[in-house]
């Protein structure tokens, strides 16, 4: 017989579990569209707070709840959201909010499992640039990647201002967005990085950093409380086997294998940095726990499994078994801003947060 692990309601001293003799009873059943078509639900006497089952299960007030694993499936197969939608005949919207909610999952459950596991070996970490709503609003996803396990630890985000090449028409057009959204600032990147390295890097007293030459890197180093050893391999180099930062330039290539909106010439790109983040927080997971480090290897382990964190690879259904609480959980300061959706694009006159209070 199932028996509820604590009360969902975030406000009640029974929500974390730690107190014994939780107060509740049995309410009778709802019933369902979807299984389980009958439903059973409770009532928190503590705080007269009634919940269902459901309520602990990821597709907790979804109207389709079958498309979950569809739709994380095909997030990772270079699939765009309005194709997701006409592949498994749902609304586009629909897509976009299922994708969003997977992204905050992901970001729960990889946070979950990581913060009990100190990093092992060398970190390597770069920026992966890509642009959100047009090519005059570049970022980068600023990467972590443990060298000897290929771990992806932790990614942030930092905007940049349009650089290289442009012709005279493409230099007046970005003054013209600037004066009209802004100039993104010059620090975000050591930033960016400083978030990265400070979160990567918080249970270690030293620890050995590799990365290219980027000149934003060693500033951000600098204010990390951690002894770091910096490792530089100029970009120019062979990106090969052999190259120290090997682990991460083989992430690149699979985001953008795998990311239909990193994609090198696309329609498909970001329409917000938000809506990247929560994609790459979906891909994180797969790579770290469902997929084995060397794909071409049925029996390769995965990177969870390389670091001690996992016994075996996971399937979709497991990594969406149950419902994580951000109440519960203390994400970073990044994360918490993704999972909040606050991350702001400034070409977008409407940028909606989640204020979901039932859903997640």
């Amino acid at each position: 017989m199932w028996v509820p692990p604590f009360c969902p309601n975030p406000n009640c001293k029974f929500h974390n579990g730690s107190h014994h003799g939780w107060p509740y009873k049995k309410m009778g059943f709802a019933f369902r569209r979807h299984p389980p078509k009958r439903n059973q639900r409770f009532l928190c006497l503590h705080c007269r707070r009634s919940f269902s089952r459901q309520t602990f299960s990821t597709t907790y007030w979804l109207k389709k709840p079958w498309a979950q694993e569809h739709i994380f499936n095909q997030v990772l197969t270079c699939a765009a959201n309005r194709q997701i939608a006409r592949t498994l005949n749902l609304a586009p919207d629909t897509v976009d909010r299922q994708v969003a909610r997977l992204g905050r999952h992901c970001l729960l459950f990889h946070t979950l499992r990581w913060q009990q596991a100190p990093p092992q070996g060398p970190l390597v970490v770069d920026g992966f640039e890509s642009f959100e709503y047009s090519q005059y609003h570049p970022f980068h996803h600023n990467l972590a990647v443990e060298a000897e396990t290929g771990f992806f630890s932790y990614f942030t985000d930092s905007e940049l201002r349009r650089k290289g090449r442009m012709t005279r028409y493409q230099k007046r057009r970005r003054s013209e967005l600037e004066v009209r959204h802004g100039r993104p600032s010059p620090g975000e990147i050591p930033w960016g990085m400083k978030e990265l390295l400070a979160v990567s890097l918080a249970k270690a007293d030293s620890a050995v950093v590799r990365s290219d030459d980027h000149r934003a890197y060693p500033a951000a180093m600098i204010e990390v409380g951690c002894r770091i050893r910096h490792e530089v391999t100029p970009a120019r180099e062979l990106r090969n086997a052999q190259n120290p930062l090997f682990e991460i330039n083989r992430l690149d290539n699979w985001i953008r294998h795998c990311s239909s909106n990193h994609k090198r010439e696309t329609i498909a790109w970001s329409k917000r940095r938000q809506a990247s983040a929560e994609r790459l927080a979906i891909l994180l997971v797969d790579r770290n726990y469902r997929k084995p480090a060397r794909v071409k290897s049925r029996a390769s382990p995965s990177a969870a499994m390389l670091k001690g964190i996992q016994k075996k690879r996971l399937t979709i259904a497991e990594i969406l078994q149950k419902r994580l609480f951000a109440s519960l959980i203390r994400l970073p300061t990044r994360w918490r801003a993704y999972y909040e959706r606050t991350v702001r694009t400034r070409a977008m006159p409407v940028n909606r947060r989640h204020e979901l209070v039932y859903a997640f």
